[in-house]
């Protein structure tokens, strides 16, 4: 898979879609998608993944090779779980068939927003809690590749790095277990 889309969404379509991403749920969400990642561009979608501050994310290969670490080589906990907006995803990840699922762990029918989720507060997501990381999503080459150059620019332009478009990272504050169907919910 690892392809780009052969037709991309477009400038034009992302932007004739903006008002139905600010008309998402803002308190709260339900959970769309749930994702691990069992090594690079590889993406299992299970009902149901566990949270733990030990380990992160079930069956992810992230907490093992992280892109952001500790000065122990540790995986940094901020990015230990990726968070994106369902309708930003929907949008987006075209040609599901033959382009890798950008990687998020959890898509959520929510606006991700600076404003209504500011870096420490926290989620109650199925059974877990995470918090809001200070460590930006603002996308990388993979997203421009997997969703296309307009989709990129759009979530990098300085409006719209403040919706956070591309989701957000949290550490883990509590363990538990998060299913397709649960609502990922402001504390």
């Amino acid at each position: 898979m690892n392809k780009g889309p052969e037709n991309p969404v477009t400038a034009a379509e992302l932007d004739a879609a903006m008002p139905s991403i600010l008309s998402a749920p803002r308190d709260a969400g339900v959970v769309r998608l749930v994702c691990t990642r069992p090594k690079p561009n590889t993406r299992n979608f299970p009902e149901v993944i566990k949270l733990t501050r030990l380990k992160g994310v079930s069956d992810d290969y992230h907490p093992k090779q992280p892109w952001l670490e500790l000065d122990d080589g540790s995986a940094d906990p901020r990015i230990e779980v990726s968070i994106l907006p369902w309708r930003v995803l929907d949008l987006c990840w075209r040609e599901r068939d033959r382009v890798t699922h950008p990687g998020d762990n959890i898509a959520v029918d929510m606006l991700l927003s600076q404003d209504d989720l500011p870096v420490g507060t926290q989620l109650s997501v199925g059974t877990a809690i995470v918090e809001v990381s200070d460590v930006p999503n603002d996308g990388c080459v993979k997203w421009k590749v997997r969703c296309g150059r307009d989709a990129y620019k759009w979530i990098i332009t300085p409006d719209n790095l403040k919706l956070r478009l591309r989701g957000l990272y949290a550490r883990i504050v509590q363990d538990g277990e998060v299913r397709v169907g649960d609502v990922l919910r402001r504390i």
